[in-house]
């Protein structure tokens, strides 16, 4: 990545040279490389250990660089894991269609959504209120990892009657949509009756899936559908990466 070797030497004797820190040259040559797409948005940066041997430095000088960098918002340190550079927020519209793929392609992402795992279960008493059914009632659950340009953005658990939507796990496997699994069950349109916003720290399995580390928060919405009669389709808890996305409330 960028220069290497005998430049390097040149930089910091002339560094040493102006009376600059050498910390904050090794900071600014290392964000010029971040702006101008040597390294990108994601992309993690070499180990400390390759850094401070690359600008002939101790390991301490070289921390005060990445230090200042995080502080500047240009990387994120995974403990752990190592340094990223940090990626573009993604402004993600809650309104009253709020679909996934649709909002990432006017953002001009990618979407992309991973299969993770379904079940049958009885419905516990918060999600029975929720979908206006009796607590015990059957409900299909699907556990769906959405990305944005192949990064993990959203962890998904969503539940809906079995009574109204039994096979909507084989839509979902054959279509890898939620909202086109819902209209080969006859739902062409619904909305979003409601959405709760609230911040939380994720559990080990959420921060390896999402690629966080486990001392980041998520951000946690809980929504309810409804379907054009408003009748209520769908119970839906998202665990978005917060590093990477900000919600936006539309009215």
């Amino acid at each position: 990545m960028g220069r290497q070797g005998g430049s390097i030497v040149t930089l910091v004797e002339s560094t040493r040279a102006r009376g600059q820190a050498i910390w904050a040259q090794i900071a600014q040559t290392l964000q010029d490389e971040i702006t101008s797409g040597v390294v990108k948005p994601g992309e993690q940066l070499p180990p400390e250990a390759d850094l401070a041997a690359r600008f002939r430095v101790n390991r301490h000088t070289l921390r005060r660089a990445v230090a200042a960098l995080a502080e500047a918002g240009a990387v994120r340190v995974e403990q752990g894991r190592g340094t990223f550079v940090a990626e573009d927020v993604i402004d993600y519209a809650l309104g009253q269609r709020t679909r996934m793929s649709e909002n990432l392609r006017k953002l001009d992402r990618t979407p992309g959504s991973t299969f993770l795992r379904a079940a049958e279960m009885p419905a516990p008493v918060r999600i029975a209120r929720s979908l206006n059914i009796r607590a015990g009632r059957p409900v299909i659950q699907l556990e769906t990892l959405s990305h944005a340009d192949g990064r993990p953005l959203c962890l998904g658990s969503n539940y809906f009657p079995k009574a109204r939507f039994d096979g909507i796990i084989e839509d979902y496997r054959r279509l890898g949509s939620i909202t086109k699994a819902l209209a080969s069950r006859g739902i062409d349109d619904y909305f979003r009756k409601v959405t709760r916003i609230m911040a939380q720290m994720p559990d080990a399995g959420d921060a390896r899936l999402l690629q966080q580390p486990r001392n980041q928060p998520v951000l946690v919405t809980e929504s309810i559908d409804v379907d054009p009669a408003g009748t209520p389709i769908g119970f839906g808890i998202a665990r978005f990466a917060a590093a990477r996305i900000q919600l936006v409330v539309e009215n």
